[in-house]
């Protein structure tokens, strides 16, 4: 008879969006589903000339250090030290397998089983996976338009909830698209100063900003935030590049435990991201190029979908990031239903139910504009509007 796999597994599931990804690959299906850069917009010339140098030097092809390679961690303390003001060092930085393994350790580190976990509710289906993974207990404070409600965060802790971790991705939310407003960042933060908690800080699309940069991290704040962040949405997904900072004894036990799990990182795809992040010259005009580009294809998917639905939906306005937060004002229709339909009619896109801890989500939608173009997205929108027509009939 096999062997049971370890109770940790029990109650995990394929991420719907990996699912998803499957179900939209087919070629009539415009996929609004993933949350995958342009292919056009990675600088693949670019990361050529970078390989090229990086290979000429034999460091590159053999085993690092666990936290990074030093040029690449100077490159992002130097980085990262300006958007909090204060300095920081290589020591303070570790890289890892893209931010979603430094989610995935920071757990590891932060967690016992059973630890109360909060996430924002609807909450990102990555940081789902591994806290369950975690065996914590996951509970979930809603969003408004300018980020966590921090005030019932805070009603939840005067209750007497004592959460190890509270995790929030606060610049241009996934699947919300939402900015943490700077009010609620300095709440969040002596929120976990007076009840020592940690805050793990997510944010890979902060640099992808459409009317301006974001509000200073949350970890500007307070000495109890973990800051993540990653090189995948603005340079390539295939470098693998994520990392984080914060405070020393957690970095060094992330470090300890990055050792048992990779060794340690590419020295390849290190050294080429260390190239890209520090021309700034170069990254600067590419940065310009991306919020221009996805800007514009944000304005064209939030203009078709309310100009196809009109009051019968909802769209969030996205001023960054890749993601349009769509709600159905028809609460009979459940959007995970709507999907069959909507893929019968060549579109694709992930419902809301994916990002439900608390509460169903049913009637939302998360669209992804980065992948098309505006005329695509426009279209896109249309056909959505079929489907919803067609499956109201059904």
């Amino acid at each position: 008879m096999p062997q049971s796999l370890a109770r940790r597994m029990d109650g995990l599931h394929s991420s719907a969006i990996r699912d998803l990804l499957t179900l939209a690959a087919r070629p009539d299906v415009v996929s609004l589903a993933g949350g995958l850069p342009d292919p056009e917009f990675i600088p693949r010339e670019r990361i050529r000339k970078e390989a090229e140098l990086a290979l000429a030097d034999p460091a590159s092809v053999q085993y690092g250090e666990t936290t990074g390679l030093r040029r690449l961690r100077d490159v992002l303390a130097a980085r990262e030290g300006a958007k909090i003001g204060r300095p920081l060092g290589a020591a303070d930085v570790v890289v890892t397998h893209g931010s979603q393994q430094a989610l995935s350790l920071l757990a590891q580190v932060l967690l016992d089983p059973g630890d109360v976990v909060i996430v924002e509710e609807p909450a990102y289906t990555g940081a789902l996976q591994v806290f369950r993974a975690a065996e914590a207990d996951v509970r979930s404070v809603a969003l408004a338009a300018d980020g966590m409600d921090t005030a019932a965060l805070q009603g939840m802790l005067e209750d007497g909830l004592r959460p190890t971790v509270v995790h929030t991705v606060s610049n241009f939310h996934n699947p919300r698209g939402v900015v943490l407003a700077p009010g609620r960042r300095e709440h969040l933060a002596a929120l976990a100063d007076r009840y020592g908690f940690w805050v793990i800080e997510d944010d890979p699309y902060g640099e992808l900003f459409f009317d301006g940069p974001p509000p200073a991290p949350v970890a500007a704040l307070s000495d109890r935030v973990i800051r993540l962040s990653s090189a995948s949405k603005i340079l390539a997904p295939a470098l693998r590049v994520g990392w984080l900072h914060g405070d020393r004894r957690v970095c060094e036990a992330v470090e300890l435990l990055k050792q048992g799990a990779d060794l340690c990182g590419s020295s390849l795809t290190h050294q080429i991201a260390a190239g890209l992040l520090s021309d700034e010259p170069w990254l600067g005009l590419h940065l310009e190029m991306l919020r221009a580009r996805y800007g514009s294809r944000a304005r064209a998917l939030a203009d078709g979908v309310t100009s196809t639905f009109g009051d019968r939906a909802r769209v969030s306005s996205a001023a960054g990031g890749m993601f349009c937060w769509t709600e159905l004002t028809d609460a009979d229709i459940d959007t995970a239903a709507l999907l069959q339909t909507a893929v019968d009619h060549g579109v694709a896109f992930v419902p809301g139910s994916a990002f439900g801890v608390a509460a169903e989500h049913r009637s939302a939608l998360r669209l992804c504009f980065a992948t098309c173009s505006e005329d695509v997205l426009t279209g896109a929108a249309a056909r959505l509007g079929d489907a919803y027509a067609d499956h109201a009939q059904s």
